[in-house]
């Protein structure tokens, strides 16, 4: 455990040490922006049909947002969040029940909207800070992806709000998730924290 709290310091995301882009061309640069990005997605669509019934049916999403964050850094995780949202956009059903309830840019300007609009202000924040190293334990990265999951829900309420006003926004919207978001951010940062253990041991870090 002690080994899992104390990772490595060295700037950069877990993928950056995984796959480094520094030294290619800028076509493989592309290349593999473009690789992790779509995978990056597809994993966002995946999380969003998956539905865990825990205390009341909850998706994955928010739980791979702060994954994306830690593994990709900033510019890679928020290239994921903008392609999954231009996906959904152009029609496509990656969205949590969709097509059932709506889909396309209708789906996205409804009451749950603004969590999206999470997804990429959170990846931001926790992939800055991945990227700087300013999650070098496991406390940090907790900290971090709290306050990243502070965010997504932030931007969820404050947009349903519009829909439904405060207190059912709230009600609605927020407090039934308390535990569901505990459970995810100490997963998410157990997770990110053993991998890029994992990843420095790998490159002898």
């Amino acid at each position: 455990m002690l080994d899992i709290v104390a990772a490595p310091q060295r700037n950069g995301a877990i993928f950056d040490i995984l796959w480094p882009g520094q030294g290619q061309t800028a076509a493989a640069r592309l290349a593999r922006g473009t690789a992790l990005a779509f995978v990056g997605a597809l994993a966002l669509t995946l999380s969003a049909k998956a539905q865990v019934p825990l205390f009341i049916p909850i998706t994955l999403q928010s739980l791979v947002v702060l994954l994306l964050g830690g593994l990709f850094g900033a510019r890679l995780g928020l290239a994921s969040v903008m392609l999954y949202l231009g996906e959904g956009a152009a029609n496509l059903p990656v969205f949590a029940g969709t097509p059932e309830k709506g889909i396309g840019l209708a789906y996205m300007m409804g009451p749950t909207g603004g969590y999206l609009v999470g997804f990429a202000m959170a990846v931001l924040l926790i992939g800055y800070a991945a990227d700087h190293r300013l999650d070098g334990s496991l406390w940090r990265r907790l900290l971090v992806m709290s306050l990243g999951h502070a965010v997504i829900f932030a931007f969820g309420y404050a947009w349903l709000v519009h829909f439904v006003g405060y207190d059912k926004a709230w009600l609605f919207g927020v407090a039934p998730f308390y535990a569901a978001t505990v459970i995810k951010t100490l997963l998410a940062a157990l997770l990110a924290t053993g991998l890029w253990r994992s990843a420095a041991l790998l490159r002898g870090l």
